[in-house]
Order: structure tokens, then sequence, then C-alpha cells
């Protein structure tokens, strides 16, 4: 995966963190990320399909997971709830993305982001995700 579409991942977690928190509109978000982040590293497009699918979508990725937590989901961290969303949208909307750059790229976050251990968290529920979304995937040629 690209380093530009890595920095669409971060910049769509700052956002998705934010739209979780203020419940503002994921455009007026993406409008006011265009306008005050550097966005020249990043995969533009990309960051506006996460910002926009899963702010639209994130009730049905949350079903997802949220079978697979230790705790209620209004319990989990909003950081963590950010990543969980990116790679639960990835996994069941982005097949063209390999099961393992999702997971991957999810752990990067949340060391970036996360608390201390909260990337061993988000790869037990995506690695769980992942065995029933990309079970083709999983099982190889």
């Amino acid at each position: 995966m690209s380093r530009a579409r890595s920095r669409a991942r971060q910049l769509a977690l700052q956002a998705l963190y934010q739209w979780h928190v203020t419940r503002q509109d994921s455009a007026e978000i993406s409008a006011q990320f265009a306008a005050e982040q550097d966005l020249r590293q990043a995969e533009v497009e990309y960051f506006q399909e996460l910002l926009k699918n899963i702010a639209l979508h994130h009730a049905e990725l949350d079903a997802l997971y949220a079978p697979l937590l230790d705790r209620p989901l209004d319990e989990v961290d909003p950081v963590e709830c950010a990543i969980l969303r990116i790679g639960a949208y990835e996994l069941q909307h982005r097949p063209d993305i390999p099961y393992r750059v999702v997971i991957n790229e999810a752990l990067e976050l949340a060391k970036l982001f996360g608390s201390a251990h909260s990337h061993k968290y988000i790869n037990g529920i995506l690695d769980k995700l992942a065995r029933q979304l990309r079970a083709a995937e999983l099982a190889g040629p």
C-alpha cells in the first residue's frame, strides 16, 4: 500500500473521531479537513470515501464487529472504534485490499493514535472479522 493511502487512513481516523464525538456532518468535516489539513501527502479520494461511507454506514459496520467485542460497543474508546470501523469497512467493501494489509494498516493506526495495548485488541477483533468476511481469501488459492 502506498504512503498516500496510509496517510488517507490517518486523516480518516482523525475525521471519524471528530464525527463520533461531535456528530457533525461528515461533508462539513471533509471540507474542514480540506481547508485546515495538508492533504498533499494523502490519497484525498480515499480519505473522502472512508469518511463518507463509514459515517453513512456506521451502524452496519458496528454490527459486524460488535459480537466480537469483550465489552459493550458504547464502552469502546472512540479512537479504537474509528479504527475498527475503518478495518470493518475495508474488509467488507474493499476486496481489492488484501485482508493482511487491512489488519496491518489498522495496527499501525492503533500504534500511532491508540492506547498502549490497543493494537493487540484491534488485531484480535479484525483477525476474527477477517475469518468471517474473507474466508475464501484466508483459505488461499
